[in-house]
């Protein structure tokens, strides 16, 4: 599941991207309102989420711009702005829930999943690759009924290769995209995660579905 966030502050940015990726989410960041509107326009998102004072264009005119554009991803606003009339304003533009900073990430959490499970069930809330079920809102892992308990960054780097099944993904994609780290070839902590990642996944069961591509990557499969 991608999420947008638009927030021009860099501590709240790099706080709700680092959160929200921990929490099984694929996040993007944009630090102004055009280049908000421009991503948002762009499609493939499952949420966005807006701040109302940013700078170029606010989130109140971006919202506007995206509702008439036909897109009906929902919007979550999240912002300084605590009034009533504000939150009447944001809800009437076409968001689907306002939030007043200060806030409890676990708060912020729930209503992003409730959103997530109102307004797109389309997307579906369980991946299935062969026997593999991955509960992507309840971030749980089966494998033949059987419950497999991972760290968070096991969760990622699985629900990386689920979502992008059939998919080479080089070593750089999967450390930008799981560790938020750009790849440095003397670094074996992406061959690490996969090793241990394996030991739950596939060495307990006869088909395997984590494969390594020699010289590119890896990719998650139904291969005999």
């Amino acid at each position: 599941m991608k999420i947008l966030v638009v927030e021009d502050e860099n501590g709240a940015a790099q706080y709700l991207r680092k959160g929200l990726r921990e929490s099984g989410f694929q996040v993007d960041l944009a630090r102004d309102g055009e280049e908000g509107l421009h991503l948002a326009l762009e499609g493939g998102y499952g949420l966005l989420v807006v701040d109302v004072m940013l700078p170029g264009l606010d989130g109140f005119s971006l919202v506007t711009q995206v509702r008439q554009a036909r897109i009906p991803t929902p919007v979550l606003f999240l912002t300084a702005r605590d009034s009533v009339a504000d939150r009447v304003k944001g809800l009437e533009l076409g968001a689907d829930d306002y939030m007043v900073k200060p806030f409890a990430f676990s708060e912020l959490l729930a209503r992003v999943r409730t959103l997530l499970r109102r307004t797109s069930p389309q997307m579906g809330d369980v991946l299935r690759v062969a026997d593999l079920e991955l509960d992507v809102l309840g971030r749980k892992v089966k494998r033949q009924e059987a419950v497999i308990e991972l760290t968070t960054k096991e969760y990622l780097l699985l629900a990386l290769l689920v979502r992008r099944r059939g998919e080479v993904l080089s070593r750089t994609l999967i450390a930008e995209q799981v560790w938020d780290m750009n790849f440095d070839s003397n670094t074996n902590v992406v061959d690490v995660a996969v090793r241990r990642l394996r030991a739950k996944v596939d060495d307990p069961f006869p088909r395997k579905l984590i494969h390594t591509v020699r010289g590119m990557g890896y990719v998650l499969d139904e291969r005999d």
